[in-house]
């Protein structure tokens, strides 16, 4: 049984990530909405006390 060849790993590793970022992540991130934060609403909890059981 022929050995297979080792030596482009590199080069599939390289035109794997190409395809990945220029061609399926802008597909998959078009789907996703950014969460920006300017549109939050500023809310500051203000810490209640706790109520301890045996007290």
């Amino acid at each position: 049984m022929p050995q297979l060849n080792p030596n482009p790993w590199l080069f599939i590793m390289f035109m794997s990530w190409t395809v990945f970022l220029f061609l399926m992540q802008p597909k998959l991130t078009s789907f996703i909405s950014t969460n920006s934060p300017s549109n939050k609403n500023k809310t500051t909890l203000t810490p209640t006390p706790w109520t301890w059981p045996w007290t």
